[in-house]
């Protein structure tokens, strides 16, 4: 249950956080003319034009669960503005406001904490009801049955490769199969804490990172030695607390994605004049915002029973989301926007396998 009201308090502590960030601007309220409660000066309409306080203000403990509320659910009421823009007309949201239009509309930024704190909430709830790791740590069960696995996979390709008259192609690709495969055998033994069976596989290896027969790493640095084996027996002896720094550093970290994503966003428009800098990082804060919600969507409907439509919905809506905010929102053709969608991809999932790399090493080191 504790996990259930850290999920719950992520997602309000998300909110209020992007409230923080988010100006009130276009929220109007009727309110008479009066005096400025924050500054003095007269007002004629909704917000002081000389601080830019609201008029209409609360004073009671109903206004804590108002202002909470109002954070969680709809910034005001321009979630419910945006939300429906971000969703089927991307490009005219980011054109908008990047053109000017700020005050209909929640932030870029402050959308991305709140879809960003969410996701991770939403995650965090559900991963508490279907997740069930052991909670000594101990995987030697399901590594021993992996390695089996991995053996009757190798006696047969060795079988294969056996076989007279085989051609040179063939045997060249069995050889690079039975390779692959006591390579994922080594690994299992490493995190298995046992010796490794092909220690052979290393001796004479360019890696810098050396592995002896018996699992010790060996950098050539005792140093690094010492993290880098540190490291891997804090993840072999405690996975669910590795798990879970992964899962912590996830939205502290999630700020990342935009300056790793920029980059590919510029390469991919490069040599379309017209648009900086700032233009793809609102392009690709609203992308990561959408992409973010999608996945709570997709995750409550897995979690409902319903997930046999995830996999189709996974598979459709980004790609045709990223190519319509892509098309509308740098005025590009259909073909000049497939082409550029085709980069885009690449920078995607380099991106992606850098933040996942990143966060590993803070959970593996911190």
């Amino acid at each position: 249950m504790s996990g259930e009201f850290e999920a719950a308090g992520t997602a309000i502590e998300g909110a209020l956080i992007a409230k923080a960030v988010e100006d009130e601007g276009g929220d109007s309220r009727p309110n008479a003319p009066g005096e400025c409660l924050n500054c003095g000066a007269t007002v004629a309409g909704n917000y002081c034009s000389n601080c830019g306080q609201p008029v209409h203000i609360h004073r009671s403990i109903g206004a804590i669960w108002h202002d909470i509320l109002h954070g969680v659910l709809h910034f005001e009421g321009k979630i419910w503005r945006t939300l429906p823009m971000l969703a089927f007309k991307p490009g005219k949201l980011t054109r908008g406001y990047i053109e000017g239009a700020r005050a209909r509309y929640v932030s870029p930024m402050a959308l991305f904490l709140f879809s960003i704190f969410m996701m991770f909430a939403v995650f965090a709830f559900i991963g508490t009801n279907n997740v069930k790791l052991p909670e000594d740590g101990n995987f030697t069960v399901a590594i021993d049955q992996q390695d089996a696995v991995l053996i009757q996979k190798i006696e047969e390709a060795e079988l294969q490769l056996a076989l007279p008259d085989l051609a040179v192609g063939d045997q060249e690709k069995l050889n690079e199969t039975i390779e692959e495969l006591k390579s994922e055998r080594n690994g299992l033994s490493y995190i298995g804490g046992k010796p490794l069976p092909y220690p052979e596989l290393y001796e004479g290896a360019n890696s810098p990172i050396q592995i002896s027969g018996d699992g010790e790493i060996n950098t050539g640095s005792p140093y690094w030695d010492n993290i880098i084996s540190g490291a891997l027996e804090k993840a072999q002896t405690n996975p669910s607390l590795l798990l879970y720094k992964l899962q912590s550093n996830g939205y502290k970290f999630a700020w990342l994605l935009i300056p790793l994503s920029l980059p590919f966003v510029w390469l991919a428009m490069l040599g379309k004049r017209g648009y900086k800098l700032y233009d793809h990082a609102i392009f690709t804060t609203y992308s990561i915002s959408f992409m973010s919600l999608l996945f709570i969507f997709l995750a409550v409907l897995g979690t409902a029973g319903l997930s046999g439509v995830v996999a189709p919905i996974a598979t459709i809506v980004p790609p045709l989301h990223l190519y319509k905010h892509l098309r509308y929102s740098y005025d590009l053709s259909r073909i000049g926007t497939l082409a550029r969608l085709a980069i885009l991809f690449v920078g995607i999932v380099i991106s992606l396998s850098l933040f996942l790399l990143i966060l590993t090493l803070l959970g593996l080191l911190g």
